[in-house]
C-alpha cells in the first residue's frame, strides 16, 4: 500500500488538539474519518507533532499508509470536500514507504502572535493573545538570546507528560514587531509540553519591566501556530533513519 504525505492547516479553536481523544473532537480523528469514508478502511494518520487544544497549524505534516487508486490531487479535493471548513489539506504527495512524519522530523517552527495597544483585536482575536500594556521589545529580545543553542528546558516543561530528556536545541528565536503585533518565532529540533507558551509567558513578564519569574506562566493557546516542519534529506540506498525527536 502506498504511503501518503499530507501538508495540513487548521484552526484549532474548537478542537482538543491534534491527537485523537475520547471526549473531544480532534484534527487527527476528523482526518481519519474522512479517509475512511473515501477508502472504506480504518486508517491511522500520524502527525509530526501533537499540537494542544486551541493551538493552530499552517504547516502540520502527517503520513498515512492506505490503499487508494485516487491520484494525490483528486484525493486532496475529496478530503477537503469532506472535512469541516476549519481543517484544510494543502497538499498530498506520495512518500517512500520508510517516511515517518514524527520520527524523521528534524526541526519545527512555531509562531506566537501577541497583539498590543489600547484597542483589542476583533477579527483576529482567535489567533492572537492580547496584551494591553506596552511591551519593551528590546528587553524581551535580550532575555530570549540566552535560550538559543542547546539547553535543558525543564523549567519550561509543564507537568502531564513524562520525557526522558528535557534538553532541546533552539536553532532560531526571533522577536519582531509587525504593525500592532509582536511575533515570537521559535525553531528547534523539538519542544517540550507547553514549552513555547511558557517561554512566551516569561518574555511577557520581562517585557512589562518585571524580573524573570522562577516558574513561567503558560501563555494562552490561541496565539500559537505550527508554521513548518523540516525533514532531513533522504539517504539513498541506506537504512531508514529512525532517530526520534520530541513533538
Amino acid at each position: 500500500m502506498p504511503t501518503l504525505r499530507f501538508l495540513i492547516a487548521y484552526d484549532g479553536t474548537r478542537y482538543g488538539g491534534w491527537q485523537r481523544q475520547r471526549n473531544a473532537p480532534t484534527v487527527q480523528a476528523k482526518l481519519e474519518t474522512a479517509l475512511r469514508r473515501l477508502t472504506g478502511r480504518r486508517v491511522v494518520v500520524t502527525g509530526a507533532g501533537r499540537t494542544d487544544a486551541g493551538v493552530h497549524a499552517w504547516g502540520q505534516v502527517a503520513h498515512v499508509t492506505v490503499a487508494t487508486h485516487l491520484p494525490p490531487r483528486i484525493l486532496r479535493q475529496a478530503l477537503n470536500a469532506l472535512l469541516p471548513p476549519d481543517i484544510l489539506v494543502r497538499r498530498v504527495t506520495r512518500a517512500p514507504s520508510t517516511f515517518h512524519a514524527q520520527f524523521q522530523a528534524a526541526r519545527k517552527w512555531y509562531r506566537y502572535r501577541i497583539a498590543t495597544g489600547p484597542v483589542r483585536p476583533l477579527f483576529d482575536r482567535p489567533y492572537v493573545h492580547y496584551v494591553p500594556q506596552p511591551l519593551n521589545l528590546a528587553a524581551m529580545q535580550r532575555a530570549a538570546r540566552r535560550w538559543r543553542g542547546r539547553h535543558d528546558f525543564r523549567p519550561f516543561h509543564s507537568a502531564g507528560r513524562t520525557v526522558a530528556d528535557t534538553r532541546r536545541t533552539i536553532h532560531a528565536l526571533r522577536l519582531t514587531r509587525r504593525g500592532r503585533e509582536l511575533h515570537v518565532d521559535v525553531e528547534a529540533d523539538g519542544f517540550l509540553y507547553h514549552m513555547v507558551r511558557r517561554m512566551v509567558g516569561a518574555l511577557l513578564i520581562v517585557g512589562q519591566g518585571k524580573p524573570a519569574p522562577a516558574v513561567a506562566p503558560t501563555a494562552p493557546a490561541r496565539g500559537l501556530c505550527l508554521m513548518r516542519v523540516t525533514y532531513r534529506a533522504p539517504r539513498a540506498r541506506r537504512r531508514a533513519d529512525t532517530t526520534k525527536y520530541s513533538a
